[in-house]
């Protein structure tokens, strides 16, 4: 592993398995410089990478980033189609940087509605990555965490109803066994970019006790200075999960 300047050995030696970002303000970004919506997006491009390759520097195990949420699809059609634009490109020109790096990918989300040449390039690279095992890319495409957790309640529902399980036998463990993220670890911290304090509809059931860093650094501009300062204070926290 490289050395990673600017990051005290403190946060080094209590780094979070799992962070997850709601990488917000692409579209404020591009206002502030005078720019169209999707040249933010662009660029939000470049800060993503960044953090993905600052991860698996720092030896991070997953990585989860919303990507583009159930919500985003009611955006202009322009703006949409840009979107999957971008990650179609991303997919084609970084999986072979990807698997230098030892980086495999997960997807999570209702995959079924993105555009059929999304879900082919998805489908390759998954595949490509599949034998990694540094950082996991966890890509949340067409995510909502309430229709993550509606389609977890009826595949429970149908499996009682079948007589496969028993309605006293449901808790937390069969509940999070049902959800997109069932192989995934909850995140140890979410970082929101933008300021905004709000969770998005964004892995609800899964950040119960995550540590939550806001800050007001747009996506365009958050970069290493950036997350170090995130996971700095996450290594200044003391985690109680619920206790004393």
């Amino acid at each position: 592993m490289s050395s990673i300047p600017h990051l005290s050995a403190e946060a080094r030696s209590s780094l979070p398995q799992h962070v997850a970002i709601i990488m917000d303000g692409n579209g404020r970004w591009a206002r502030q410089h005078g720019l169209p919506r999707i040249e933010g997006h662009r660029v939000g491009a470049e800060s993503a990478r960044t953090i993905i390759r600052a991860s698996g520097e720092l030896g991070i195990k997953y990585l989860t980033l919303y990507a583009f949420s159930a919500e985003n699809w009611n955006r202009p059609k322009d703006e949409v189609d840009a979107l999957m634009k971008y990650l179609v490109h991303y997919l084609r020109t970084e999986t072979s940087e990807l698997n230098k790096n030892n980086v495999r990918i997960e997807v999570i989300g209702q995959v079924w509605r993105l555009p059929e040449n999304v879900q082919d390039h998805l489908r390759k690279s998954i595949a490509t990555l599949s034998k990694n095992n540094g950082l996991t890319l966890v890509m949340a495409l067409s995510y909502g965490s309430r229709i993550e957790m509606v389609e977890a309640v009826r595949a429970i529902a149908q499996k009682a109803r079948q007589g496969r399980l028993d309605p006293a036998d449901i808790n937390e463990k069969v509940i999070s066994e049902h959800l997109w993220t069932r192989n995934i670890p909850d995140p140890d911290l979410l970082i929101r970019t933008s300021g905004e304090m709000r969770l998005s509809n964004f892995l609800l059931w899964q950040i119960s006790y995550a540590e939550l860093v806001i800050t007001p650094t747009l996506w365009p501009d958050f970069r290493k200075p950036q997350f170090f300062a995130a996971l700095e204070e996450y290594a200044g926290r003391h985690r109680r999960f619920g206790g004393v």
